[in-house]
This record gives structure tokens, C-alpha cells and sequence, in this order.
């Protein structure tokens, strides 16, 4: 069997919906006969403003079709900094919503641009012949990272992460040329590539600690046919995860993948050889972190 990886269907549609989310933030700018980058293009004539736009902003905080949505873990730091329920709530709970029926991590597997940029640093370190550790810092490291942020955000009046968020940095720096939490990018890269496969993702992310507390609910999971299943391990020798949150579901203790650790990214179930995994509406029974 060659070893050569290949991208499956459920990792086209990811890549596509993960490009697609970077168009979306770029294209009013351009439709506005503004630059990309921080850049203006024009001259002395008046010029629409993107805002004014149906869609406006990054994922930080944006405006799509009138509606605002904002960050929801940035908005809970405002809200624990500011010591008062903010308005900007209002704006994340859709996406509390939207994520909490889904599944927490599909934010980290669908629409993080920063998952797209280590995808590219994990196919650049296989190219380049480089070993690191699989795990090293435990996968729920992350969740006391999110809730420390938040204590210290309430401590010092001001929502930490964001001033370092790697996440908002890449659209912005798209669209603003805003420099700010690129520098934390760098650092991120660093590490995935002399340090531990996954590591930011898996392990010290804020927000995905945030939403991996979030995805220990929600009604779409990766599911096994046990019958199908030859326990042969490809599965989790793909998963962008931790691959232990696939452990139960191979020793046929469970029928779908509870942790609320899986991003729904599907490689796992590309990767099958025999088709026993699949991704589908599941109760969300006996959740996990």
C-alpha cells in the first residue's frame, strides 16, 4: 500500500469553506475599490466604505447581513476585564449557538485559518524530514490556558488574548495590515516545526480550549461501524487531534467520538481504509472533554 497521503472528500470541502471564509473578509474591501494588506487604492473621488457592505470585518468581529457577530471568548474577556455584561454578547450568541448544535471544535477545523497555516507547516515538515513529539503537553492543557486568560483578563481590566490572538491576526493582517498577534503566528510556526506536532492546536489554544469545553455537546460527530472497523490505527495516525480521543470508539466501547476535543475535520475519516468511519447527527450522549 503506498504511503503517499492523499486529501479525501471531507478535506476538499474543509479546504474550500476555509478558503472561502478568507475571500469573504477580502472581497468587500476590493469590491470597495480598497487594498488589501492596510492598503488603499483610489484617488480624489469619494469611496464606499466596507462597512456599508453586507459583509464587513474579520473574524475577530464582523457584520453579515446586519447581523454582528463577534469572538465569543474574546467577548467573555470583555465581559470578566470590563466587570459588566457587554452588549457585544448580543453578537456572540449566534455563534455560541451555531457551534454548541455542531460542535465546538468545527470553528477550529472548518474556519481557523491558523489550522490552515499548520496544515501547510505539518506537509512542510514531512518534506523536510523533521521529527518532533506526537504529545508533549496533555491535550486538556488548553482549557486551564482559556480559563487562566480569563482570570488574569478579570485581574488586569484587559482581554489578554486578544492583544497576542494569532487567530484574528492572519485576517487582519489581511485586510488591515495590522501586525498585531503575527508575531505569536511566528512563534506558533516555530514550534510545530522543532517542537510537537499540533501543539497549539491540541494543547495551548485558548480558544480552542473554550470550544472544546463547547464540544462536549452538540449533535454531529465522527461515528464507527464496529463491524467495519479492522482496528488497524490509520485513523489516528491522521487525526489533527489527540489521537486518544479515537480510542474508544476502536475498542468498540463507543459509537461516536464524544470528546468535545474533535474538530469534525474529517481526516480520520478520509484516511479509513475500509469506511467504517463517518461524520453524521449523533445524541449527544455521555459527553467528555
Amino acid at each position: 500500500m503506498s504511503s503517499k497521503k492523499k486529501i479525501g472528500t471531507i478535506g476538499i470541502a474543509r479546504r474550500c469553506v476555509q478558503l472561502l471564509m478568507l475571500v469573504l473578509y477580502a472581497l468587500p474591501l476590493i469590491v470597495a475599490g480598497w487594498g488589501l494588506l492596510g492598503g488603499f487604492v483610489g484617488g480624489e473621488e469619494a469611496a464606499t466604505t466596507p462597512s456599508d457592505l453586507p459583509v464587513w470585518g474579520s473574524l475577530s468581529a464582523s457584520s453579515i447581513f446586519g447581523i454582528s457577530l463577534v469572538d465569543p471568548f474574546a467577548t467573555l474577556q470583555t465581559i470578566v476585564a470590563s466587570k459588566q455584561f457587554a452588549a457585544a454578547m448580543v453578537g456572540a450568541l449566534p455563534i455560541l449557538i451555531v457551534y454548541t448544535l455542531i460542535r465546538g471544535r468545527a470553528f477550529c477545523g472548518w474556519i481557523c485559518p491558523v489550522n490552515l497555516v499548520l496544515e501547510f507547516v505539518d506537509w512542510l515538515r514531512a518534506k523536510l524530514g523533521l521529527k518532533v513529539a506526537e504529545n508533549p503537553i496533555p491535550r486538556k492543557t488548553k482549557i486551564f490556558v482559556a480559563a487562566g486568560i480569563l482570570v488574569l483578563s478579570a485581574i488586569t481590566c484587559v482581554p489578554l488574548f486578544e492583544a497576542v490572538n494569532p487567530i484574528g491576526a492572519l485576517s487582519k493582517a489581511l485586510l488591515f495590515g495590522s501586525v498585531l498577534g503575527v508575531w505569536t503566528l511566528l512563534a506558533i510556526i516555530v514550534a510545530e516545526l522543532f517542537w510537537g506536532r499540533r501543539v497549539w492546536c491540541r494543547s495551548l489554544c485558548p480558544l480552542g480550549g473554550f470550544y472544546q469545553v463547547l464540544g462536549a455537546v452538540g449533535f454531529v460527530s465522527v461515528k464507527i461501524d464496529s463491524n467495519a472497523c479492522v482496528r488497524c490505527g490509520t485513523c489516528k495516525k491522521h487525526c489533527l487531534c489527540n489521537s486518544e480521543i479515537l480510542d474508544k470508539c476502536i475498542e468498540g466501547q463507543s459509537a461516536r467520538v464524544a470528546a468535545g476535543d474533535c474538530m469534525l475535520c474529517g481526516k480520520c475519516v478520509d484516511s479509513c481504509p475500509t469506511k467504517a468511519l463517518s461524520i453524521g447527527f449523533a445524541i449527544p450522549k455521555n459527553p467528555e472533554l
